[in-house]
């Protein structure tokens, strides 16, 4: 097939090497323009675009993908069908009904729960214990699209949003292979969602990492695991900014307000809801360089009467 395909993020990178891999005609890929990055703020290519340009393949980077200009070198390419994985656009009917077979998307969740931009982070922040990828095509609404293809797979307790992304890419990059097979044989079967049973995943932002020390450990470390790299899971202390770089479960603290610190032979302990705790193993204060908890004990004096976050 002749295949526009439109990705930014390193999840969608084995969705791109899969079709090539598979034989299909990649004739053109979009991606979001270069953007600037770390203290520097140099300008940096997306993942996509790296992999593109190392295969030689037409790459192109338009501010808004819905203008005038774009749709028209869209439909001059003459795509039988286009691909979307985290592309990070609106993709406007206009463009929709370009390709005869339509407009696939790799969405990394099992449609029509966590529909939006940060599907894995909500499915590990909201303790899920299987999640998927689903193929569906791509109509105006926002993941609303008739699926094509589910994969279940279990969601370790454990398991991080980086982790977690990595494998639901190369998941993602088989189902497309399949879903396209089904296509051209005439054999794919769409299937509605239900809407009533539609979950948001929307964009994370800085304060979904605050913590709640009223949550019981288990759903802040859900949130921790969720939520990496960014924003994390981050509070207060001394009235300074603190990033939880690394924590776990840790057990009970009984008739402990949420928020308070215990602290036993070097290991920090903040007391949650419904008296659980959790362990905090690696901790930086703003400003200051992260650190394991037994030098930031040593460093910053930690003590029983300080607290994290304001006390419920």
């Amino acid at each position: 097939m002749r295949i526009v395909f439109l990705g930014t993020p390193p999840f969608a990178v084995p969705s791109l090497e899969a079709l090539l891999a598979a034989g299909h005609e990649v004739v053109a890929v979009f991606t979001q323009p270069d953007r600037p990055k770390g203290r520097a703020q140099s300008l940096t290519a997306s993942a996509v675009k790296n992999a593109a340009v190392a295969r030689q393949l037409p790459v192109f980077q338009p501010e808004r993908i819905r203008r005038p200009e774009n749709v028209v070198q869209l439909s001059e390419y003459r795509p039988d069908l286009m691909v979307v994985v985290g592309y990070g656009q609106i993709i406007p009917q206009s463009i929709i009904d370009i390709p005869p077979h339509g407009i696939l998307n790799v969405h990394a969740s099992l449609l029509p729960k966590y529909r939006g931009a940060a599907p894995i982070q909500w499915a590990i922040a909201n303790g899920e214990t299987k999640t998927g990828v689903t193929i569906m095509r791509i109509d105006a609404g926002l993941d609303t699209g008739d699926m094509l293809r589910k994969v279940v797979t279990p969601l370790s307790p454990v398991e991080t949003a980086p982790e977690l992304s990595e494998r639901l890419a190369a998941l993602g990059a088989a189902a497309l292979l399949e879903t396209l097979g089904d296509i051209e044989l005439g054999l794919a079967r769409p299937e509605k969602q239900n809407g009533a049973e539609a979950t948001p995943a929307p964009m994370l932002k800085k304060e979904d990492g605050l913590a709640d020390w009223a949550l019981p450990a288990a759903a802040l470390y859900n949130r921790w695991r969720g939520f990496q790299p960014w924003p994390g899971l981050h509070t207060t202390l001394r009235g300074q900014s603190l990033q939880i770089w690394c924590a776990q479960p840790a057990g009970a603290i009984r008739d402990a307000a949420p928020g308070s610190i215990r602290i036993l032979k070097k290991r920090v302990f903040a007391a949650c809801g419904e008296g659980t705790a959790l362990e905090l193993l690696d901790l930086q204060l703003a400003g200051k360089k992260r650190m394991p908890v037994e030098p930031f004990l040593n460093g910053y004096h930690l003590t029983e009467k300080d607290t994290f976050g304001d006390l419920t």
